[in-house]
């Protein structure tokens, strides 16, 4: 079964992060980055694709504006059911950002959509 997992941290929580001197991001940073790196290779079985999010455009009936969201990176995985693929994100490094969550859900291709 495949999976959408998005990794989410409140807008507010990233533009405090962005006031943090410059070589204590990067230390930080640095050190998820392994312990993301780490989880990774153990799951790299499952772990299809992850990318991070860009600047959001919303479209609208009104037009296209830009906007912001909470969505930082996706990934697809693939796992026997939607516990087993939540399971593997249990104490994963992105959980370590102030209010951050991960939403998995079931990829369902919808017929004629793909």
């Amino acid at each position: 079964m495949k999976f959408l997992v998005i990794y989410k941290t409140p807008v507010s929580v990233l533009d405090k992060w962005m006031e943090t001197p410059p070589e204590a991001r990067k230390e930080m940073e640095e050190k998820m980055g392994a312990e993301w790196n780490a989880w990774l290779k153990q799951h790299a079985d499952h772990v299809k694709e992850t990318a991070g999010a860009g600047k959001t455009k919303l479209v609208t009936k009104d037009g296209i504006a830009d906007a912001r969201n909470d969505i930082m990176m996706y990934s697809i995985v693939e796992a026997d059911s939607q516990e087993a693929a939540a399971k593997m994100y249990e104490g994963h490094s992105h959980l370590q950002i102030p209010e951050a969550t991960i939403e998995i859900m079931q990829a369902n291709v919808l017929p004629g959509m793909q």
